[in-house]
């Protein structure tokens, strides 16, 4: 479980390093790599919520564990 706790926070990490740049710069990493609308983009996207909502799971796991 640990090993899959540390790809999920990479994909989190990843989203949150995108979003900030867009935010910040106007600039969509995922986008300018695999294009705007593309099926590679769609499916950066899709890992990162999907892990996202992994790390929501384990958030509540840690907590309810102490």
């Amino acid at each position: 479980m640990e090993t899959l706790q540390k790809v999920c926070l990479v994909f989190t990490i990843i989203g949150a390093i995108n979003w900030g740049l867009i935010g910040i710069l106007d600039f969509n990493l995922v986008s300018m790599l695999f294009g705007e609308d593309s099926i590679l983009s769609n499916i950066v996207y899709t890992i990162v919520g999907i892990t996202g909502l992994i790390n929501i799971g384990i958030l509540f796991n840690h907590i309810e564990s102490h």
